[in-house]
């Protein structure tokens, strides 16, 4: 990585030196200049800025609904329903993806940022990860609320959410992390620049300017500062999410 950073201030001629070098000695910011000259990177951005707001903000609300189901409510086949969905981590990707395609097909979805955000709108591990902490919620403070005339919603709103912080912030960094670098659906379900993400773009223009190895670095640089700054300014708010679900790597 910080070779990648240093060649990406270099030009073609020194980046191929033999032996390399570390520190550029004629550091220049014009392959940064010529990655968004040469294709429309810009586009490229904020099509994965927003695909990642949107499954960012489905995966948070569906997660916290269905984990708040399955952590304080007790119905018929409640066990059976929460190991389904926890099985369907074991199910590769390459698996779901042909009948995943065919539905956004026939819904006129694919070529479009939705159609891309489309397979994670919902996520298991969001609502195993959510599960996990609703859990440690006295459950008499719900039903204190209850009693008091609340309605499930007004629970859930004024009661679950403002002590999810954590894990929902845990659960957002996941997400964002997992979407910005994903590769095979967008390659799949997006046709144009209209929705094509940062993966989709840097592989267009590796294929177009494989011999600018500086250019590509430069590409490289621009598609990992979001998760860099990411995880630099939230790494608190990580673990402390991750400590309180009790999940342990």
């Amino acid at each position: 990585m910080v070779w990648m950073f240093s060649a990406s201030f270099k030009p073609l001629g020194e980046v191929m030196r033999t032996p390399p070098t570390w520190i550029p000695l004629q550091p220049t910011v014009n392959n940064y200049k010529e990655v968004f000259r040469q294709v429309p990177f810009a586009k490229y951005y904020l099509n994965s800025v927003i695909v990642a707001i949107i499954v960012i903000g489905s995966v948070l609300i569906t997660s916290s609904l269905a984990a708040y189901v399955f952590a304080k409510f007790e119905f018929p086949g409640k066990q059976i329903w929460f190991f389904l969905i926890l099985s369907s981590l074991m199910v590769p990707f390459q698996v779901r993806m042909i009948p995943l395609y065919r539905i956004s097909v026939s819904m006129g979805i694919t070529d479009t940022l939705f159609g891309v955000s489309f397979p994670w709108l919902v996520d298991a591990f969001g609502i195993f990860l959510m599960r996990q902490f609703i859990i440690t919620i006295p459950t008499e403070l719900i039903e204190v609320a209850r009693i008091d005339g609340a309605s499930e919603p007004l629970i859930f709103w004024r009661i679950i959410l403002p002590n999810c912080k954590q894990a929902l912030s845990a659960l957002a960094i996941f997400t964002f992390a997992w979407n910005w670098e994903e590769f095979l659906w967008p390659l799949i379900a997006s046709n144009s620049n209209a929705s094509r993400t940062i993966p989709i773009g840097l592989q267009s223009f590796a294929e177009q300017y494989g011999s600018n190895v500086h250019w590509q670095m430069a590409g490289a640089v621009v598609a990992i500062v979001p998760l860099l700054l990411v995880f630099m300014l939230l790494q608190k708010q990580f673990v402390e999410g991750i400590t309180m679900t009790g999940l342990k790597g």
